[in-house]
């Protein structure tokens, strides 16, 4: 007997019990991990996407050589690399004489699809392991979410509860509720400063150029020589840390705040290792929950935060593979717009897009604010296609797999789910922009404006959107406020106002 074990790119877990002391020692294990172009080319990606995950995984394969494991690697230049998964399989098994493959659940859909239907192919069946990483059995959350989609809260609750989390001594939560979502919602000028987050400064030119030379297509800059994302587990430990003594006491407070000082404010920036499964979500709500008990953090602080990670990402991830493919097809406000030509490049007038677009193309990252309610915030109110929307965020975030990626932005940012995921679009104008950052500030437009020269389109556009979809959204409860704003302003203030946004949606690429 000779197994192939299978580790995808983002199935870096190096606690995983493959990797146990006595199975590193098995001489009939090869492990196998691959570059390529099937996985670069199925998206248009950040360059940094592709470099940060391809250095990770050679530094993975590295680690488990140097612990005596037996590593077969394909890079992405190989004469022999076939491009897809199963055509490789089909070769190692041939040529390593397999006899059994073994492989952890692929935490896509389309890959999951794929390999599920090679075994046929491959001539042998391939056992499936746990991936031993997230915190909910997929099986037994798909099933539940398949029947009934929870609100979030509440299955974060849940979590709370099953994990027990900071909770009392009776079981009820610390300081009386589960959530201090209120509290977390201050505007930042620039004090207390913003620290900077550690850049690893890896030299990653040589792997660049083998990517380039492959002939994979990216976007953004891949900052190849001095690469900032932690891609082994010992900097993404050190990235948890420095977060943690650095940046989470102010996290909770200024999480919602949005800034032309700082791309990063207080935010984590560890979904990019969380996601590779460098580390493991429960190491770092652990983390965050022992500075707290120190007294170095807020209660409201980090339950914000623990939340992200307890509540949101596996709540997601419950709802992608409970509802896909069809969740994929999704778009229930019917939104056929393409996505403006200056997605791509950043070229806008309009302050805040401009920003949080062209940062994103820099760093391939941006927080969950500027994705919300910046740039998710215009395509939601523009009527941009989701199939659009998805294909731009997959490839923009280093951070981005689809699992986590579709129902953030399909779901979340786009109600294209009709509500599955959000009691309520979440859409905004200039008002909300102006009072969570500094965008407005030597703006081309005027935030204040819903209509005439310089009038900021987001508030024209806000206006539109609710009254073109007012027949679906007004009976809505948490809309109320806004449809009866509509409804009181005179005739001639709507015929403006909606007349604006038909103009600014005709421009929409000169924007």
């Amino acid at each position: 007997m000779r197994t192939l074990r299978l580790i995808l790119g983002d199935q870096l877990n190096i606690r995983h019990s493959w990797f146990s002391e006595a199975e590193r020692a098995r001489a009939d294990v090869l492990y196998v991990l691959m570059e390529l172009r099937s996985e670069t080319d199925y998206a248009w990606h950040h360059a940094q996407k592709v470099l940060g995950i391809f250095a990770a995984m050679r530094g993975f394969a590295q680690a488990l050589q140097n612990a005596g494991c037996r590593v077969h690697y394909i890079k992405i230049g190989d004469t022999d690399n076939r491009q897809d998964f199963i055509s490789n399989l089909m070769q190692l098994i041939e040529t390593q004489q397999i006899t059994q493959l073994e492989r952890q659940p692929a935490d896509e859909y389309r890959l999951e699809t794929q390999f599920l239907a090679a075994e046929s192919r491959l001539g042998m069946p391939i056992n499936v392991v746990d991936s031993e990483h997230f915190l909910v059995d997929r099986a037994v959350i798909s099933a539940q979410f398949a029947q009934k989609i929870p609100r979030m809260e509440f299955f974060y609750r849940g979590l709370r509860k099953q994990y027990q989390i900071l909770l009392d001594a009776d079981g009820q939560p610390l300081g009386g509720q589960w959530n201090f979502d209120q509290d977390n919602r201050k505007r930042w000028n620039g004090d207390p400063a913003a620290p900077a987050w550690p850049n690893y400064a890896a030299d990653l030119s040589l792997l660049w150029d083998e990517i380039a030379a492959a002939g994979v297509k990216t976007i953004g800059q891949p900052q190849a020589q001095s690469f900032p994302w932690p891609i082994t587990r010992t900097q993404a430990k050190h990235a948890l840390t420095t977060f943690i003594q650095n940046a989470l006491p102010n996290f909770g407070a200024y999480q919602d705040a949005m800034s032309t000082a700082s791309p990063t404010l207080f935010h984590a920036g560890l979904s990019f290792a969380l996601n590779l499964k460098l580390l493991h979500p429960l190491e770092v709500i652990h983390a965050a929950l022992a500075e707290f008990a120190a007294g170095g953090v807020s209660l409201p602080t980090v339950e914000g935060f623990v939340r992200q990670i307890l509540g949101w990402r596996e709540f997601v991830r419950g709802v992608y593979w409970a509802r896909m493919p069809a969740y994929g097809q999704l778009n229930e406000l019917d939104h056929q717009r393409r996505l403006p030509r200056w997605y791509w490049n950043g070229q806008t007038k309009m302050n805040c897009l401009k920003h949080a677009i062209d940062q994103s193309l820099a760093l391939g990252y941006a927080h969950h604010i500027q994705r919300l309610m910046v740039t998710g915030n215009f395509a939601l109110l523009a009527g941009i296609a989701p199939d659009d929307v998805d294909a731009w965020y997959l490839g923009i975030y280093v951070d981005a797999f689809e699992w986590v990626e579709m129902p953030n932005t399909r779901g979340m940012s786009q109600y294209a789910d009709g509500g599955l995921l959000g009691s309520k679009p979440y859409a905004g104008s200039a008002s909300y922009i102006n009072k969570m950052s500094d965008y407005c500030k030597g703006c081309h437009y005027q935030p204040k404006q819903r209509h005439g020269d310089g009038a900021c389109p987001l508030n024209s556009l806000y206006w539109h959107f609710h009254h073109r979809h007012s027949e679906r959204l007004e009976k809505n409860p948490r809309l109320g406020m806004t449809y009866q704003t509509w409804k009181k302003m005179p005739e001639d203030e709507k015929s403006a106002t909606l007349a604006q946004a038909e103009w600014y949606l005709q421009q929409i690429n000169q924007l």
